[in-house]
């Protein structure tokens, strides 16, 4: 199973769109890309494991795993990269501009409908990073 993420970097966000087994499921934001320096950056593009996971904050939301000199990467509610995130990734239901959005929460509630049900049942699922084009502009 695979959540696949085409991303466009701008120097004041990155944007994506997320499709789960060739359906796109929503649009994405994240911070702009600064060589997967911890908050300020976008992960690099690769392979990942997803997972589930609970906090307080975010209830349950999912992690991406094995983030290389990274942790706690997670898919959570947020409209505005740069005010919002530190290096998560925001599900949205619509671009706005670089590195933001608009209705977050319902585009993340339509991912975890999307894959929470194969992860309950044991299933593999791996997000696979990269750019919609060739290169990263910045």
């Amino acid at each position: 199973m695979k959540l696949v993420l085409q991303r466009q970097y701008f120097p004041s966000g990155t944007n994506g769109i997320l499709s789960f087994n060739g359906k796109e499921i929503c649009k994405t934001i994240e911070l702009p890309w600064k060589n997967n320096q911890r908050r300020i950056s976008c992960i690099p593009e690769g392979i990942y494991r997803i997972r589930k996971r609970f906090s307080s904050k975010f209830r349950w939301h999912l992690e991406v795993m094995n983030v290389k000199n990274r942790d706690l990467i997670l898919f959570h509610p947020a409209n505005d990269a740069l005010k919002e995130l530190n290096g998560c990734i925001a599900p949205i239901s619509e671009l706005s501009g670089e590195g933001k959005g608009i209705r977050s929460q319902i585009a993340f509630e339509r991912l975890k409908e999307s894959v929470f049900p194969y992860l309950e049942k044991g299933f593999v699922i791996e997000l696979i990073i990269k750019n919609k084009f060739n290169e990263k502009s910045n």
